[in-house]
């Protein structure tokens, strides 16, 4: 198959579907990690069509998501410093931080400008040597390198008024918080394709080993999604837990080998909190010390940042998996996407607005 709708014939998936239903004797709990591949499963109504038993479980894969509250408070500060441009991609702008978001701070006079690309921050940068220009950098394994060249390419050029504020998280060290957590529910991963595609397989046969998971490299069509789910069936009615890649047209055992050697030069392993989960170690990456200069948290002193989330919002749980998006009292009334509680509803990429995009609160009051 060459085409992408090629990858939506309701033949072959009829055909996959089939052979999923065959395959399954019992109930399973696997979790689709990127928040992606849940808006493809329900905007397709693939959960609908599976059997039974099968649930399908939403990870926390959304960047935008899991951004902590701090960072978009801190994202926040900076940009409303005097002299600053604040440079961002789209999706995070109506993102809530205590409260308020970058969209109320630019109507407040801040210049907060939508880029394509971090490079278009850096022309930005090179185009008003008088101002500093902060660039927000958020994201997995899949973002991630697109930075690290932007920063790489501010220091040979000598461009010093370029910053990055820096919130990248790392899909394993997720992998492993979620299995660890005592009310987990998970039993095989669908792991983000995309994610894969730049950092290989290699992270992940310790972790099937360790947590004795099936681990299925996806996709993001309902062909990859169904092959996906149907690899995983398999390997849980075997009783196997191997890594498996379904997703072979955009991911090369050793993944991006470029991306991943300027990853390495110019990011270190750190810390990171994820929003509505909590601190997970080794989990993010910061500047490395060759590129620390080019750090906006390191060069903007804003203060001690006091978050304040929303005693409605249960986005944290949704990312977890422990809850459906609907099951959350606010969904749809008090959170909408107009009106957003949390990252989840607001998100493109969020489990709350694939819900509500899709009608699924409707789905369930008529079931009810």
């Amino acid at each position: 198959m060459k085409y992408l709708d090629e990858f939506s014939d309701p033949v072959l998936a009829r055909r996959l579907l089939d052979q999923i239903h065959a395959a399954t004797t019992r109930p399973w709990a696997m979790m689709e990690v990127c928040g992606g591949q849940t808006h493809s499963i329900i905007r397709h109504g693939i959960d609908q069509l599976l059997p039974d038993g099968i649930e399908m479980i939403h990870g926390p894969g959304c960047p935008v998501c899991v951004t902590p509250l701090e960072m978009i408070d801190r994202a926040l500060a900076i940009a409303a410093t005097p002299g600053v441009i604040f440079c961002s991609f789209g999706d995070m702008l109506r993102v809530p931080g205590s409260g308020r978001d970058l969209f109320t701070v630019k109507s407040a006079g801040a210049d907060v400008r939508v880029v394509y690309s971090p490079l278009d921050a850096l022309t930005i940068a090179r185009d008003n040597p008088d101002r500093e220009v902060v660039f927000f950098g958020i994201g997995f394994e899949t973002t991630a390198p697109a930075n690290a060249m932007t920063v790489y390419q501010a220091r040979r050029l000598g461009v010093r008024n370029f910053s990055l504020l820096v919130s990248h998280v790392l899909v394993p060290p997720a992998i492993a918080a979620i299995m660890e957590a005592p009310n987990c529910r998970v039993q095989a991963f669908l792991a983000a394709g995309h994610v894969c595609s730049v950092m290989g397989t290699s992270l992940y046969p310790a972790l099937a080993e360790r947590y004795r998971v099936p681990i299925v490299v996806t996709g993001f069509e309902p062909l990859d999604i169904l092959e996906g789910i149907r690899q995983t069936v398999v390997q849980l009615e075997s009783g196997t837990h191997e890594v498996t890649n379904a997703y072979p047209r955009a991911v090369p055992p050793e993944g991006n080998v470029p991306a991943r050697l300027m990853l390495e030069d110019v990011f270190e392993v750190t810390d990171r909190t994820w929003r509505g989960i909590g601190m997970i170690p080794a989990s993010g990456w910061r500047l490395s010390a060759r590129y620390r200069s080019f750090d906006a948290e390191e060069r903007f002193a804003v203060g001690e940042i006091h978050t304040d989330e929303s005693p409605l919002c249960r986005a944290g749980e949704v990312l977890q998996g422990h809850i459906k998006p609907h099951e959350c009292s606010a969904f749809g009334k008090e959170c909408t996407p107009r009106n957003p509680l949390g990252a989840t509803m607001v998100s493109s990429e969020g489990a709350c607005a694939a819900y509500y995009a899709y009608r699924r609160l409707d789905l369930v009051e008529v079931g009810a």
